[in-house]
């Protein structure tokens, strides 16, 4: 494993950076999503370890780490914009990618199946049903990964800059919610969000209307953590309480924080499940 590790961290190295270009709306997202692919790879790995994988696993978790977003960097070349229902899904676009890796066949079949299951669904709204416990492990680890780092990601995105005129197309377009028409109208959800809020339920993406949506959305990620891990470092960060405190002060997001906080607190008390 440690071989492959080696040839796939090259190999994507020199992936992204030949996405590199002059166009500043395009490195804006390629820049981002390298960034990005770092911190996961090291999550995915830290998570991994916390669960007392084996070295085996561990680095599958890395390389799965590695690999989760491969698909956005053709993506965003392509469509200047991370929004699969206006482009493609980049987790299906990713597996596609991988398959034809030079390393991937080096990989047993067992791993190979765990390395596709997990990618194709860290961005699933929910993962496909599988009989494979291995497989699960491993699509639950990534989401964790991933939504910790997306955390970091979109804290600077908590407001809309209204001097748009200062913020390149990129910038705008990132602004945006799957329909791109979110807007920074405070206090405006649309229907059903709040509702969905206060009663701890998660929601369609396509249903974003505003960036009070979106923080509401972020803040729903929460009940979708997979292991008291991310969720203690999620808290930690205080990127909870950030979304929080520009959130409007309205009854039912009151009452669907306070339901929030109570979970977050009741799930990180909670340890972890270790494969040992």
């Amino acid at each position: 494993m440690q071989e492959i590790l080696k040839e796939a961290h090259r190999w994507m190295d020199e992936y992204m950076k030949s996405f590199y270009c002059d166009d500043k709306d395009i490195m804006f997202g390629i820049r981002m999503k390298e960034q990005h692919t770092g911190y996961v790879t090291a999550h995915a790995r830290e998570l991994a370890l916390h669960l007392k994988l084996d070295e085996q696993d561990a680095g599958l978790a890395e390389l799965t780490g590695l690999l989760h977003d491969v698909g956005r960097f053709r993506q965003w070349q392509l469509y200047k914009t991370f929004v699969d229902a206006q482009s493609e899904d980049h987790a299906d676009l990713g597996v596609k990618v991988i398959r034809e890796l030079p390393f991937f066949g080096k990989l047993t079949e067992a791993d190979r199946e765990v390395l596709l299951f997990a990618i194709g669904n860290h961005n699933k709204k929910e993962i496909q049903q599988t009989n494979s416990k291995r497989e699960l492990l491993f699509a639950r680890l990534i989401r964790d990964a991933d939504k910790l780092d997306i955390f970091r990601v979109l804290a600077p995105y908590l407001t809309v800059d209204k001097d748009a005129g200062q913020q390149s197309a990129a910038i705008q377009r990132f602004m945006k919610g799957p329909n791109g028409e979110a807007t920074g109208e405070k206090g405006i959800f649309a229907p059903g969000f709040l509702e969905r809020f206060v009663n701890g339920q998660q929601v369609d993406y396509t249903m974003i209307r505003t960036n009070e949506d979106r923080k509401l959305v972020r803040l729903m990620w929460v009940y979708d953590v997979n292991f008291a891990w991310t969720l203690q470092r999620i808290r930690d960060k205080g990127y909870i309480d950030a979304i929080i405190a520009n959130l409007p002060q309205l009854p039912q997001v009151e009452l669907g924080v306070q339901r929030l906080k109570k979970y977050v607190a009741e799930r990180c008390a909670v340890e972890d499940v270790v494969c040992s």
